[in-house]
C-alpha cells in the first residue's frame, strides 16, 4: 500500500467513477482498477461495490476513506513541518478558486508568490464557490477564493481584490452610450445570467427590488462564455470589472456601470483550526499585498 494507491481511491470515492478518476489523475480506467484491486487484495476487504452499473462504497470502503484521508493529511503535515526546519519555505499549498478568479486575479499572485519561493510547490484546485467552501472545510484545499463576504464560523478570511459588478455589452449596442445603467433600462433588454452563484443572486435581487421581470435569454456558468456571446450581440451581461480589461483594450466589449453598485470583493478562506505552515503564511502575506488592500493582520475574519 503506498500513497499513491490512497490518492486513487479517494478519487474513486469522491467521484463515484473509476472513468473520472481515470481522467481526474491522467491515466486510463484498467490502471485505476488495477490499483483498486491490489489495496482490496491487501486489506482483505471490497471497498467499492460495482453492481447494477453504479460505483459506491462499502461499509468497509467508508471506514478506508476517513483512514486514507487521515493518511494523506498527516503525510502533508510531516512534509511541511520538515520544510519548517529550513530557512527557505518549501512544501506545497493548494488554492480552490473558480474559473475567473484563476484567469484574472491569481496568475499575477502565483507568479509572484513562485518568484521568492520557488521550492513551494503551488496548484490550483477549479471548482465553483459551494465545493470551494466544501474543500476547504474537508483540507482537500489549503485556501478557497471566493467572493465576500463568507458567514461560515469555522473559516477565516482575508480580503484579496477588491471588484464591482459591471454590465457588458458589444460596443456598438445603444447601452453603451449610458453613463451609468439602471435596472429599468436594462430589464427590456435579453439578458445573459450566470446559471447560479452570488452574482446571480444579487442580479435576482436588482431587479426584484424594482418590481420588474428580466428578460433572461441565456443563464451560463462560465464568464468566458459570456464575453463570446456578449461580443456576438446575443445580450448583455454582467461580470466583475477586472475581468474585462483585456476586452476593452481590444475593443470587443464596452462596460457600463450599474447605477446601484454591486462588490465583487475576493477573500481568501482557511479553516480557523488549520496549523498553517511557513510557506501558507507567505502566501496570504503576498496575495494581500498583491492586491494594495490591506494587512494580513488587519484582514484575517475571525
Amino acid at each position: 500500500m503506498d500513497f499513491d494507491q490512497l490518492i486513487t481511491f479517494l478519487e474513486v470515492a469522491r467521484h463515484s467513477s473509476f472513468s473520472r478518476a481515470a481522467e481526474k489523475r491522467f491515466r486510463t480506467q484498467p490502471a485505476i482498477s488495477s490499483q483498486v484491486r491490489a489495496l482490496e487484495d491487501e486489506i482483505g476487504a471490497k471497498l467499492f461495490d460495482r453492481s447494477g452499473g453504479k460505483v459506491s462504497l462499502t461499509a468497509a470502503g467508508k471506514l478506508f476513506q476517513k483512514y486514507s484521508e487521515e493518511a494523506l493529511e498527516s503525510r502533508r503535515e510531516i512534509v511541511n513541518a520538515l520544510a519548517e526546519m529550513e530557512r527557505t519555505p518549501r512544501g506545497e499549498i493548494i488554492v480552490g478558486a473558480n474559473e475567473a478568479t484563476c484567469l484574472y486575479v491569481l496568475p499575477h499572485v502565483f507568479a509572484q508568490f513562485k518568484r521568492q519561493y520557488p521550492k513551494v510547490a503551488v496548484n490550483i484546485s477549479r471548482s465553483e464557490r459551494a465545493k470551494i467552501l466544501e474543500s476547504v472545510i474537508d483540507n482537500t484545499v489549503d485556501f478557497g477564493v471566493v467572493s465576500a463576504p463568507v458567514g461560515d464560523a469555522r473559516l477565516s478570511s482575508v480580503i484579496i481584490h477588491k471588484d464591482e459588478l459591471v454590465v457588458i455589452v458589444q460596443p456598438q449596442h445603444a447601452l453603451a452610450q449610458l453613463t451609468v445603467a439602471t435596472p429599468a433600462e436594462l430589464y427590456k433588454y435579453p439578458l445573459l445570467l450566470p446559471r447560479a452563484g452570488r452574482t446571480r443572486e444579487a442580479l435576482d435581487e436588482l431587479f426584484l427590488d424594482e418590481g420588474l421581470q428580466p428578460n433572461i435569454s441565456m443563464e451560463l456558468d462560465s464568464s468566458e462564455l459570456m464575453k463570446r456571446f456578449v461580443a456576438a450581440d446575443v445580450g448583455i451581461g454582467f461580470i466583475a470589472r477586472s475581468n474585462v480589461d483585456s476586452d476593452l483594450v481590444a475593443g470587443t466589449l464596452a462596460v457600463v456601470p450599474l447605477a446601484r453598485t454591486i462588490r465583487r470583493d475576493l477573500a481568501l478562506i482557511f479553516r480557523k483550526d488549520k496549523a498553517l505552515s511557513r510557506a501558507a503564511m507567505e502566501f496570504i502575506d503576498i496575495a494581500v499585498k498583491s492586491s494594495g488592500v490591506v494587512t494580513p493582520k488587519q484582514s484575517v475574519s475571525k
